[in-house]
């Protein structure tokens, strides 16, 4: 049975208090990638990390032009900072990838504060 992905995310989001509570704050972005991953998978949940995502402009195909950090079950896109603070410009490019890539649900995760539920962002299209 597919999840929904209201369900999905909430699956994320544990498998990120997971990680974060294991590793704590203060390491790359890189780490709690590789860390995410593992979690997702320890749980049967597919996920592919730094997915290639073309651009298309008027006729033009610029292959593997963006890199998504994780796709969990090719539905749900997650993007991972490990930031002082998350901008405007995070959200917006949380938003650009679910729009090129044609999916609906998204996650902005950033690990570097304090509590890690003060971290989350989810976006829907």
């Amino acid at each position: 049975m597919a999840l929904h992905d209201e369900a999905l995310t909430e699956i994320i989001i544990g498998a990120a208090i997971e990680v974060r509570r294991h590793l704590g704050p203060g390491l790359l972005e890189s780490a709690y990638r590789r860390c995410l991953v593992h979690e997702l998978c320890l749980r049967d949940v597919s996920v592919a990390s730094e997915v290639s995502l073309d651009l298309e402009y008027k006729g033009l195909l610029v292959p593997a032009s963006y890199r998504i950090d994780l796709l969990v079950a090719d539905r749900v896109i997650v993007e991972i900072k490990a930031v002082d603070t998350v901008t405007p410009i995070h959200e917006a490019q949380l938003l650009t990838y679910l729009r090129l890539a044609g999916r609906k649900a998204g996650l902005l995760l950033n690990f570097k504060v304090k509590l890690l539920k003060d971290g989350i962002m989810r976006r829907v299209l």
